[in-house]
C-alpha cells in the first residue's frame, strides 16, 4: 500500500525532544534518533512531516517523521515550512547549481547527496536525461510524487528510475523495488568521465549503475599510471582499469568475480581503442590476489588498485570487516615490489579517516613492508561532506608506496 503525501506541519505531528537533545540539531545534524523523544503529539504516520520542539518549548524546525525507524526525524528546515513542490524544487535547483559549480559541463553525476544536500534520504545519479533515485527514508517515499514533478521542471528528464533495492530501506519499514517511474528505461548509459567513454549497467547493476564517487581520484592517479603493470582488483566495469590504460600504464589487468560487470568492462575498452591495453579475468579478487603475493602469476604488478564492497552493513560488523581489508592490503603490499603503489579505498561511514588510516598501519605491519603515505583523499566533489554530520563521510582513499 503506498504512503500517502507529504502533509505540511500544521496538519501533522509534534515531537518533543527530552531536555538536551536540542544540541547536536542545533549544531547542524539532521538526525534525531528514538531514544532523544520524550512523546509525540497528534497523528503521526511513518513519512507524516512533523514539527520539532525543544523541551523547553522553542521550534527546532520541520523534519520527516518515522516512528518505525531508529532514525526517528530526518530535519528538511530548521524553521516552519510547507513540503511541498516548490520547497522540492528549490532544494533540488540548490544541488543542481552546486554540480555545475563542481562538475561544469558535466551531464553525468551524482545529483543529489541526501543530507549533504538538505534531502535526508534521498539519492539521485544523473545519466544525462536519465535520472536513476534511491529512496532511503519513509518521508521521501511519500513525497515522490512531488519530487518527480520537481525534477521535471527542473530538468525534463526522458527517464526517472527508481533503484529501490538498498538495505536502508527496510530499517523504514519500506519494502525492496526496482521499477521505472515516467519514460523508458535504456538497459546502458553511457557517460563521459576524464575523457573515457563508458557504458554503464542502469537497471541490474551495483549501486544506481556506477561510481561516481571515485572519480576524482580516478583522475589524481592519472600521472602515477604511467609505465606501471597494474592490478585493478573489484574492478566492476573497468573505470579504474582505463583510465591507467589511457594513462599509459604498459599494462592493466582488471579482475572481478561477475561475470556481466567483467563482459561489460571488456565492452568499454573496446569502446576506448584500449582493447590491447586493459585486459580483464573474471576471478574471485581476494585469491587472484593471494596468487600475486605467491608468485604464481606471470604478471607482477608494479601498482594495485583495491577498492573493495564495503564489508560494514552495520556498526556491529566492524571488527570483523576491519580484520578483513587489513588482510586485503597487507596481501597487497607484499604483492608489490620497492617502489611499488598501493591505492586502495573503504566505502563505509561506519569506518571513519582515523579508523582507515589506522587499518593502512595494521596492514603495512602484518606485511612487514613499510610504507609510505602519499595521499589521502575522500569522495568526489559532487559527494559534499556536510561539516555536522561525519556519516556523509564514507569514503576513504589513499594511495601508498612500498619502501
Amino acid at each position: 500500500m503506498p504512503l500517502k503525501p507529504a502533509v505540511e506541519p500544521a496538519a501533522g505531528a509534534r515531537v518533543v525532544l527530552k531536555p538536551g537533545q536540542e544540541r547536536r540539531i542545533q549544531a547542524g545534524h539532521l538526525w534525531i534518533f528514538s531514544n532523544e523523544i520524550d512523546r509525540v503529539e497528534g497523528p503521526a504516520e511513518p513519512g507524516c512531516v512533523a514539527s520539532v520542539q525543544a523541551a523547553g518549548g522553542w521550534t527546532l524546525g520541520t523534519a520527516f517523521y518515522n516512528p518505525k525507524s531508529l532514525i526517528a526525524c530526518r530535519m528538511l528546515a530548521l524553521e516552519p515550512v510547507s513540503i511541498d513542490e516548490g520547497f522540492f524544487e528549490r532544494k533540488l535547483a540548490e544541488a543542481i547549481a552546486f554540480r555545475e559549480r563542481v562538475r561544469p559541463l558535466a551531464k553525468d553525476y551524482r545529483l543529489c547527496f541526501g543530507e549533504s544536500d538538505g534531502l535526508p534520504g534521498l539519492v539521485i545519479d544523473r545519466y544525462g536525461s536519465v535520472l536513476v533515485l534511491q529512496v532511503l527514508s519513509a518521508g521521501m517515499e511519500r513525497s515522490l510524487d512531488l519530487i518527480a514533478g520537481a525534477l521535471q521542471r527542473l530538468l525534463s528528464p526522458s527517464c526517472i528510475f527508481l533503484k529501490n533495492d538498498h538495505r536502508a530501506r527496510a530499517l523504514e519499514g519500506l519494502p525492496a523495488e526496482t521499477r521505472v517511474y515516467s519514460g523508458e528505461l535504456p538497459a546502458r548509459a553511457e557517460i563521459a568521465e576524464n575523457g573515457l567513454r563508458l557504458l554503464a549497467p542502469l537497471g541490474e547493476g551495483q549501486k544506481t549503475g556506477y561510481y561516481f564517487d571515485q572519480a576524482d581520484n580516478r583522475a589524481f592517479l592519472t600521472p602515477y599510471f604511467k609505465d606501471k603493470l597494474v592490478v585493478d582488483l573489484y574492478c566492476y566495469t573497468g573505470a579504474f582499469s582505463l583510465a591507467a590504460a589511457r594513462a599509459g600504464a604498459k599494462a592493466v589487468l582488471g579482475i572481478d568475480s561477475s561475470g556481466p560487470a567483467i563482459a561489460l568492462a571488456r565492452e568499454n575498452a573496446a569502446l576506448n581503442g584500449l582493447g590491447e591495453a586493459a585486459t580483464f579475468e573474471e576471478d574471485d579478487a581476494e585469491a587472484a590476489l593471494r596468487s600475486f603475493v605467491e608468485r604464481e602469476q606471470s604478471f607482477e604488478p608494479e601498482m594495485i588498485l583495491l577498492d573493495p564492497p564495503s564489508f560494514v552493513p552495520s556498526k556491529k560488523n566492524l571488527p570483523k570487516a576491519l580484520r578483513t581489508y587489513a588482510k586485503l592490503n597487507s596481501m597487497a603490499l607484499r604483492a608489490l615490489p620497492k617502489g611499488g603503489l598501493l591505492a586502495t579505498s573503504t566505502c563505509s561511514h561506519h569506518v571513519s579517516r582515523e579508523i582507515f588510516v589506522e587499518m593502512l598501519r595494521l596492514a603495512q605491519a602484518q606485511a612487514r613492508r613499510p610504507a609510505r603515505l602519499l595521499a589521502l583523499r575522500g569522495q568526489g566533489a559532487d559527494h559534499p561532506v556536510l561539516l555536522a554530520m561525519p556519516e556523509t563521510e564514507y569514503l576513504h582513499f589513499a594511495l601508498l608506496e612500498v619502501l
